[in-house]
């Protein structure tokens, strides 16, 4: 068997590949950009030129795309042979969340969980793609909706609640906000999103038109950065952002809060509540606050 290159440089590798950005690379594997370039040039070394530099973001180069594919399978299997060998040790509470919910309320807080219950590992896949509970994949989802959902034992979290918020250097950049009608003059960070329709119909207020291209962001957590950023006015749900809102970095400059009737959910597949469901959703509702909410089955 040919030796292979290093096994971090080949890590790193997948995670470039994959975000096509060396900096969100770093950030994932807890590494600086010199880091991450010195592994990759490790490893170019090897095999030859992986990326090519273009002024703004990275590409693949034909090297780079024959070995991206099964590397990620190779990482996938690993990843998954070690989870079996833990799981003979410790129970996994696997779990998919939208990606505003994992980064803004749970991740700060999971830790308090594990510490409760060392004997219970938690596996956390931020997405917004649906995943169908019954696979075995996942033992519970975070997810936002209308609910209603005959397949699954749910458990109502919170209400889907929304209004505009900037930053002070947005405000400086681009005049006060007195009014809602002064944010015709404001730019909007992803414009598209019907939550803004709503809010200004709310409000009374016609909705500036939206722009002939516009940026899409994707989820809250990276309109909430581009807001912070100075880049405009970013519609996000105020429960996720108290700490940016109390530091002074998001503010929500009008009372008007909406909503559209659409609850977050705790989501499980129906049958019995395994032990690790049960104890992740009696700590979960307590950390929330929530009495118990409306379920259709029992998660907790």
């Amino acid at each position: 068997m040919a030796p292979l290159p290093p096994l971090s440089a080949i890590r790193v590798f997948e995670a470039v590949a994959r975000n096509l950005s060396f900096s969100r690379a770093g950030e994932e594997l807890g590494m600086s950009q010199a880091a991450v370039s010195y592994q990759i040039k490790v490893l170019e070394d090897r095999v030859g030129k992986l990326f090519h530099r273009r002024h703004r973001h990275i590409e693949l180069t034909e090297t780079g795309r024959l070995l991206a594919p099964g590397v990620r399978e190779a990482f996938s299997q690993l990843s998954d042979t070690f989870a079996r060998a833990s799981a003979e040790r410790t129970e996994i509470l696997s779990m998919t969340v939208v990606p505003t919910f994992a980064s803004q309320w749970l991740a700060p807080r999971i830790g308090a969980f594990q510490m409760s219950h060392p004997d219970i590992a938690v596996r956390v896949d931020a997405t917004t793609t649906l995943e169908e509970l019954g696979s075995g994949r996942f033992d519970i989802a975070i997810r936002a909706g209308p609910g209603g959902w005959p397949a699954l034992q749910t458990t109502r979290l919170l209400p889907v609640q929304f209004t505009p918020m900037v930053s002070p250097a947005a405000l400086e950049r681009f005049g006060r906000l007195s009014t809602p009608s002064d944010l015709a003059g404001f730019p909007l960070i992803d414009p598209g999103d019907p939550w803004w329709d709503q809010w200004f119909a709310e409000v009374g207020v016609r909705r500036p038109l939206l722009p002939g291209r516009a940026s899409t962001m994707g989820s809250q957590h990276l309109e909430a950065m581009a807001a912070m950023a100075g880049n405009g006015a970013a519609i996000l749900t105020p429960f996720f952002f108290q700490t940016e809102r109390a530091e002074g970095r998001l503010i929500a400059p009008f009372d008007h809060v909406a909503r559209n009737g659409h609850f977050y959910w705790l989501c499980a597949p129906p049958g019995p509540v395994p032990r690790k469901v049960r104890l992740f959703a009696e700590w979960l509702l307590s950390a929330l606050g929530v009495a118990g909410g409306d379920r259709d089955g029992s998660v907790a």
